[in-house]
């Protein structure tokens, strides 16, 4: 493990990280609504335009990507404490399944929360797979009475 690197993702990297999304989705037995290709250019296209509010970081062993973890930037409301207040939200952690159980997804979790800290946010929130509840617990998360949901029929 001590052979992985954990880095914001490169441009070039991009194509990788959406096969990485790609495969999520297959892993859990859902039907993809484009084809492969579509979907990868969809996807690079709309990470290099998003780049002010979403960060993804890589792990990479080399120069192959073994997992992601995204950071997605909120802007908050002023207040007259705060005139410029970020919140976030993890999203799309995965890690390849031949890499999985060696702690690389809490790796890729570490990484957000500094780089979460770094940007100043004021908390990071993630709406976790029940599996994977556990993980970001042991990494700083915990649950919030105030924190709620509404479900939209879409």
């Amino acid at each position: 493990m001590d052979d992985v690197t954990i880095r914001l993702a490169t441009s070039e990297a991009l194509p990788t990280v959406a096969a990485l999304r790609w495969e999520w989705l297959l892993e859990n037995e859902d039907s993809p609504a484009v084809s492969r290709e579509e979907f990868v250019e969809h996807f690079v296209a709309w990470a290099q335009a998003n780049t002010t509010s979403h960060r993804c970081l890589v792990a990479v062993r080399g120069d192959v990507v073994l997992g992601m973890a995204w950071l997605a930037l909120v802007q908050r409301v002023p207040t007259p404490q705060s005139l410029s207040r970020l919140s976030g939200d993890v999203q799309c952690v995965y890690v390849v399944p031949d890499e999985r159980a060696a702690g690389l997804g809490g790796r890729l979790v570490d990484a957000v929360l500094e780089l979460a800290g770094d940007l100043g946010l004021e908390r990071v929130t993630v709406h976790s797979s029940y599996r994977a509840i556990s993980m970001y617990c042991r990494h700083g998360f915990t649950a919030s009475p105030r924190l709620l949901q509404a479900r939209l029929s879409v």
